[in-house]
């Protein structure tokens, strides 16, 4: 049923919890885990000189260990991992990501925030992407305080 599952990942403690659930799908299709972080541009696009390339260079180490964490756990399972490390909207580089790469499902977690704080946030990278992408999003419950959401 899937061959590659795109496991996006902020570099949150959620993404364990996340992954736990990708594992066990890979394992049971023996299908191939995607493991993509996105650099979020907007973080660093306003500054200028040594800050903006700094910000920049910090958050695609932080990107970089993020997928390696990930591919570390699947590889410990037996499962082959493609790793990837975009720069973009985060939702959008997602959504682009499965389309590019013949994605059958994307994992993600999500706070369950109510209602009332969603109108609160600009919006969820999660619900973007369950919004946009072309696959399914199976969407795993974290908890608040653990990453995108």
């Amino acid at each position: 049923m899937y061959d590659t599952i795109l496991v996006p990942t902020d570099g949150s403690d959620g993404t364990a919890k996340t992954l736990d659930h990708a594992v066990e799908m890979a394992s049971r299709y023996g299908a191939d885990i995607h493991a993509l972080a996105v650099v979020d541009e907007r973080q660093f696009e306003s500054l200028k000189g040594d800050s903006k390339y700094e910000t920049q260079m910090t958050l695609e180490e932080t990107c970089e260990r993020a997928v390696a964490r990930v591919a570390e756990r699947a590889e410990e399972a037996g499962i082959a991992v493609e790793r990837a490390v975009r720069q973009g909207v985060p939702s959008q580089r997602i959504v682009e990501y499965a389309a590019e790469n013949a994605i059958d499902v994307i994992v993600m977690g999500t706070h369950g925030r109510s209602d009332h704080e969603r109108i609160a946030t600009v919006g969820s990278v999660t619900q973007r992407v369950v919004e946009n992408a072309d696959v399914p999003v199976f969407v795993v419950h974290i908890g608040r305080d653990t990453g995108w959401g």
